[in-house]
């Protein structure tokens, strides 16, 4: 990626020649050039700055030195940069944003002072080249070359090679919407502080399941603002309730959904749940009771049972499904949990079928207490499961 950045200041800009930024451009994975304004004054002075038109408090930075700055900016390199221009009045940047930029090949930073830039150099830039204003936040800074210390290394440390561990960066804070958890390191007792028990116990699970819950404390008591209304939803306490045919397009949807990754787990999308019709939901409702869950208002997950046809004393639970983003919450558990328990009396055994390949799902049914038949499921690439019924 390359970057060029366009100031008064260039000398403020020099600590991005350090830490993981400052490799990066070492290493030849960030192209980073800063261009002094004032090398385009023509006066003795290298005066940047005028009067405003109108009248007014302070200064503003006159167009032509903007100007030939960035002619010479875009004549130097193939195509043209994305303008971005540090400012309290622009978009609001964010991780999602961060992620689209470092997309992009070559970005440009016009770094205002005073009373900011002659507006028609932002429209003499947006008839050439992208342009999109960018605000760190609701407060106002003495010029854009600290929003360009931020967002540079946001978005440079995205790209791939500089950060060692890419991994590190999928747990991180707003990768998901949620702040990051807590964390620990040794010893595992410190002045009096020890290290939450479930961190040392092994139990991956309930490691992953107590990161989840700190997450959503931790952004409900922060940012409150973050958090969707469906985040906080977990097993306990699901409202379950029988589906309907009002549900029945919404449930198509989260089916086609869920079955997405199985059909690519497989190996072919031509599977049941994603060959399945509205129509072909109408008519399960016959033959299943469906039960789904909403968070408000959306339906997020969803299972459905019935007695065998060919064995009386056999529950048959199917079409298990939780939303993606909601997965890892038990939701599911709870909802095999609730199949089996609407079994009715003299049921002897409990069945279940999923993909062959579909190692997440097969974990979740062996703990559940499920084992696997031997041969091939009831349906092509697929496996049966069944639990003895107490």
């Amino acid at each position: 990626m390359r970057v060029d950045v366009l100031t008064i200041f260039p000398d403020y800009l020099a600590p991005l020649d350090l830490s993981l930024i400052g490799r990066a451009r070492r290493q030849g994975l960030l192209d980073l050039r800063v261009h002094d304004l004032r090398e385009h004054t023509h006066d003795r002075h290298r005066t940047v700055d005028d009067t405003p038109y109108g009248g007014g408090a302070g200064m503003v930075m006159r167009p032509e030195p903007w100007g030939e700055t960035l002619d010479a900016v875009v004549a130097s390199g193939a195509g043209v940069p994305h303008l971005l221009v540090p400012s309290p009045a622009g978009e609001r940047f964010t991780q999602a944003m961060a992620r689209r930029l470092a997309g992009e090949p070559w970005l440009a930073f016009a770094c205002g002072r005073y009373e900011g830039i002659d507006e028609r150099v932002l429209e003499d830039a947006a008839d050439r080249m992208p342009v999109t204003p960018v605000s760190l936040g609701d407060y106002v800074l003495n010029g854009g070359e600290v929003a360009v210390l931020a967002v540079v290394e946001a978005v440079a440390r995205l790209l791939p090679g500089v950060v060692g561990n890419a991994e590190s960066l999928v747990e991180e804070s707003h990768e998901d919407g949620l702040l990051e958890y807590p964390v620990y390191t040794k010893p595992s007792s410190w002045r009096g502080r020890d290290v939450p028990p479930v961190l040392l116990s092994g139990d991956h699970g309930a490691i992953a399941r107590w990161r989840h819950e700190q997450r959503l404390t931790r952004t409900g008591a922060r940012r409150p603002d973050l958090l969707p209304p469906s985040a906080g939803l977990l097993a306990d306490g699901l409202d379950i309730v029988v589906a309907t045919r009002g549900d029945l397009p919404e449930l198509l949807v989260l089916q086609w959904a869920c079955w997405v990754g199985e059909g690519r787990s497989a190996g072919s999308f031509d599977i049941p749940p994603l060959a399945e019709t509205l129509d072909d939901l109408v008519g399960s409702l016959d033959g299943w009771t469906t039960w789904v869950v909403r968070s408000a208002g959306r339906l997020v997950a969803a299972v459905r049972g019935r007695m065998s046809t060919d064995d009386r004393r056999t529950w048959e639970t199917g079409r298990l499904m939780v939303a993606p983003d909601l997965a890892g919450r038990g939701i599911g558990r709870a909802l095999l949990a609730h199949s089996e328990s609407a079994a009715p009396a003299g049921t002897t055994r409990y069945w279940v079928n999923t993909g062959a390949r579909s190692e997440r799902n097969l974990r979740i049914y062996r703990k559940a207490g499920y084992r696997l038949q031997a041969g091939e499921g009831r349906y092509p690439g697929t496996v049966d499961l069944v639990k003895r019924a107490d």
